[in-house]
């Protein structure tokens, strides 16, 4: 079953669509865009179909500025906030959530997953980040790594060993040692999980063999 819905929260409301399995058979995942993208480029169809087809409900939504039709992303308050508001109806309806997300979409859900001085870690029971953005492209130096030690559910890491915005030695020294994540260094992948044909690897090939494995990695650390 998919159909359309509506995420509101004080501060607006943005279009979603729910994806329920006829008899769904494993963790709800929250899936969010990256920050060119909207809930309905092929990327993230491709996750919220894939991940369906295996049995998990899954949630996608937009954020403010793309409902609108706006090119430059909100505000990261704004952005968590209406975050927030997709895992508060998905958690209505659905135990245990995984939170998932591409690029900036997946850098939210770590937000929220870590908590702040202001709010509470979401109760999750899983974090996957597709292409995680670790630093903004050219500038290493700015990276977005602190917070990722304080989230406390299992984390699965989906990145590319040519991606511009996570340098292979910054992955290396921030995002393997952490004890409760689990990395997948896809070799010649760059940001948008492009490969040269040389790999032997199509684009198409590659979100199916993701797909497959957030499935069984939920399977085996969430559910």
């Amino acid at each position: 079953m998919s159909r359309s819905v509506q995420i509101r929260w004080e501060g607006g409301s943005v279009d979603a669509n729910w994806r329920r399995p006829r008899a769904p058979s494993g963790a709800a995942v929250l899936l969010a865009h990256g920050a060119g993208t909207g809930q309905d480029h092929r990327s993230i169809v491709a996750v919220r179909e894939g991940l369906a087809a295996r049995g998990h409900p899954v949630l996608t939504f937009n954020y403010p500025y793309r409902d609108s039709g706006r090119a430059r992303p909100d505000r990261k308050e704004t952005l968590l906030a209406c975050h927030r508001a997709a895992y508060e109806w998905l958690a209505e309806r659905f135990d245990p959530i995984v939170l998932a997300g591409r690029s900036m979409g997946g850098r939210m859900a770590t937000y929220l997953a870590a908590g702040d001085a202001e709010a509470e870690p979401l109760p999750v029971g899983g974090v996957v980040l597709f292409a995680y953005p670790l630093h903004p492209a050219g500038r290493p130096e700015s990276l977005r790594a602190d917070h990722l030690p304080k989230v406390s559910a299992p984390m699965l890491f989906f990145t590319g060993t040519r991606d511009a915005l996570a340098e292979p030695a910054l992955v290396e020294r921030w995002i393997r040692p952490l004890p409760n994540a689990h990395l997948e260094l896809i070799d010649g992948a760059d940001h948008s999980f492009r490969v040269p044909k040389h790999n032997g690897r199509t684009e198409e090939s590659l979100a199916e063999w993701m797909i497959g494995r957030t499935h069984y990695w939920i399977a085996s650390e969430v559910e």
